[in-house]
């Protein structure tokens, strides 16, 4: 069986290219295991770090449709949708982020229906589908009320999973992610930059900036919990699923200022002291229009788990990246 990771270049993406080779199976669009013949990692820069021989890498982009259409075929039996211009690009380039998150979202469904092969379809949502006046804890039928263009583009692609699965042409989960943190490697353009900004730059040693108010609270999950239930989601039986493809994933609802107290508890106050509060309304603004707390009682009935608290996040981080046990 044929699997397509878009954005496979992408730090998440990567994690869940090693773990699907290390486990070797996956269940085709009939449910039943089938072998990982060819992993394809598509992205716009090539992925780095991976040498097994069922791997290949390639550059491209996906709101092309003969890009997506020369990767997915008949034989494709699963795709992880993971490609995406994250937030605050996406809010500052409209085009950008229009083009990508919603022409690419497209193209890769088109290809699937012409594919004709009805293939499992993992799409990474967000809690930033959610926005405006929200209950104090989210739903998994809470209204979708997006308040950023990000938001937006992911709840138009859910939309257009629904519809495909429903007219039988793939088999959609979309699965909401919180916000992933510790993120390795270096700041992005996302408005949650900081969330892993103030945690991994201390830990390397490295001064901090958090743009946003110490009681800003935030709806979190490891890297480690995001590609076990990327996995786990893709295995669900689809009837489990029912009419109901978003899932809201289970996560840790933690206000700024505990994230840095667990830090504080984990690695010491001279780390913690390395970070700086600098105010900057914009991603302030994008940042509070999240949900803090969801309920996700669906997702855990269905198998799926989050992290214990925020100091395994960071003790997972330190595991895991800097290769030092915390």
């Amino acid at each position: 069986m044929k699997v397509l990771i878009t954005g496979g270049a992408g730090f998440l993406g990567r994690r869940l290219a090693m773990q699907l080779l290390a486990r070797g199976t996956l269940s085709g669009p009939d449910g039943t295991p089938q072998p990982i013949d060819r992993l394809t990692l598509l992205d716009i820069v090539p992925a780095e770090g991976i040498t097994d021989p069922r791997v290949a890498c390639v550059t491209g982009d996906i709101a092309d449709p003969a890009v997506t259409r020369g990767l997915i075929d008949a034989g494709t039996g699963s795709v992880f949708h993971l490609a995406a211009v994250v937030s605050g690009q996406a809010e500052a380039d409209f085009e950008l982020g229009y083009r990508i998150n919603l022409d690419g979202s497209r193209a890769v469904l088109e290809a699937c229906r012409a594919a004709g092969s009805r293939p499992r379809v993992v799409f990474t949502s967000s809690v930033a589908v959610h926005g405006g006046d929200m209950p104090a804890v989210v739903q998994d039928d809470t209204a979708l009320n997006p308040q950023s263009s990000y938001g937006v583009q992911k709840a138009i692609g859910e939309l257009l999973l629904s519809d495909y699965t429903r007219k039988g042409f793939v088999d959609g989960r979309i699965l909401r992610l919180p916000t992933v943190s510790v993120r390795p490697g270096r700041p992005n353009k996302a408005a949650s930059s900081f969330a892993s900004g103030i945690i991994r730059e201390p830990l390397n040693g490295e001064e901090a900036v958090c743009p946003v108010p110490p009681d800003t609270s935030l709806w979190l999950l490891s890297p480690r919990k995001a590609v076990e239930c990327l996995i786990r989601g893709h295995e669900l039986p689809s009837d489990a699923l029912g009419r109901q493809r978003a899932i809201n994933l289970p996560g840790l609802s933690v206000r700024v200022d505990e994230m840095v107290a667990a830090l504080r508890r984990v690695a010491g106050e001279e780390v913690a002291s390395r970070i700086r509060w600098e105010p900057d309304a914009a991603i302030t603004r994008i940042v509070a229009s999240w949900p803090g707390a969801w309920n996700p009682a669906r997702a855990e009935a269905l198998g799926l788990s989050g992290d214990s608290g925020f100091e395994a996040v960071i003790r997972a981080y330190m595991e895991d990246e800097l290769g030092r046990p915390a």
